[in-house]
């Protein structure tokens, strides 16, 4: 290709001008590192993705992404929008399955369709890994509530499926909506840890067609809150199936996320327990908004 082309997709969204934004890069092969990285932060979006090459290896594509400051290895938002550019720009007829190579491995997307058009997509995300849990004391203290705010039947705890994410049950959405990350207590303990995304959610909704709210923040990436995200609803979905939040050992929900900040999202899970573990999928649906070049 002799421009890279420029997509900007709304993730996780059911209208244009919700869910989280990304740009697309294809045709970035020639692209080092580092102009990955100034590119990403004149987009600004909480991620950017650079397809490497229109050619599969080992069945997937060659994919990165950078956030404002950092590559990272994985993230759930890029991938969904970076699979849709990949089948509708690349691939050009509908499959099931479009497959990227990402720095944590090899990750698919399913696909359905209406009228020929992406409907909803599935990511299937690494088994769940449980890391250290911690205490009321020290959230109550990061996000400027109360102890009493906390569900305290199930615990704060480090998971990940991709890349970690704390997970923090919250009574109530007033909860949720209150939060506010303090900045020096926040960073104080996440140069310590793998973990650089919080969580919260609460079984309140602003919806009633969905049964989570959630919001995360993920100011170690340069993003005070994320509209929605991928990679940290799926560590909640194997947090919600390994601690039995409804009861069962798999779920099949809807997570609200966005509402705070304006860019209402809808995100699906999906687990089942077998003898390998907890599988987790995670869906959304990807609305196209730009077409362009890198001038």
């Amino acid at each position: 290709m002799s421009e890279p082309k420029l997509y900007i997709v709304d993730v996780f969204a059911e209208n244009k001008y919700e869910g989280n934004q990304l740009a697309v890069f294809r045709g970035a092969g020639h692209f080092s590192g580092e102009e990955m990285q100034r590119i990403a932060k004149e987009m600004n979006f909480s991620e950017t993705t650079f397809i490497i090459s229109d050619e599969a290896t080992d069945g997937g594509y060659d994919v990165r992404i950078f956030t404002p400051v950092e590559e990272i290895p994985f993230a759930g938002h890029p991938t969904l929008g970076t699979a849709y550019i990949l089948q509708q720009e690349v691939v050009g007829e509908p499959v099931t399955e479009v497959t990227l190579n990402l720095a944590v491995g090899q990750i698919p997307v399913a696909f359905s369709y209406n009228d020929d058009r992406p409907d909803l997509m599935w990511m299937t995300q690494r088994p769940p890994e449980f890391g250290p849990r911690y205490s009321v004391a020290t959230f109550s203290e990061m996000l400027n509530l109360d102890p009493g705010d906390f569900d305290t039947r199930f615990p704060i705890q480090e998971v990940a499926t991709g890349i970690p994410a704390l997970i923090v049950p919250l009574k109530s959405m007033s909860a949720v909506k209150r939060a506010k990350v303090n900045q020096e207590k926040y960073f104080a303990l996440v140069e310590k840890i793998a973990s650089k995304l919080v969580l919260v959610f609460s079984s309140e909704t602003y919806s009633s067609e969905n049964d989570l709210n959630a919001r995360v923040f993920v100011d170690y990436y340069g993003i005070p809150e994320d509209p929605a995200t991928g990679s940290a609803n799926g560590c909640l979905a194997g947090f919600l199936t390994h601690y039995q939040y409804w009861g069962e050992d798999s779920i099949d929900i809807t997570v609200e996320q966005g509402y705070e900040i304006n860019r209402p999202s809808r995100l699906y899970l999906s687990t089942e327990t077998n003898a390998d573990g907890i599988v987790v999928r995670v869906g959304g649906k990807v609305v196209p908004v730009v077409a362009g070049t890198l001038l």
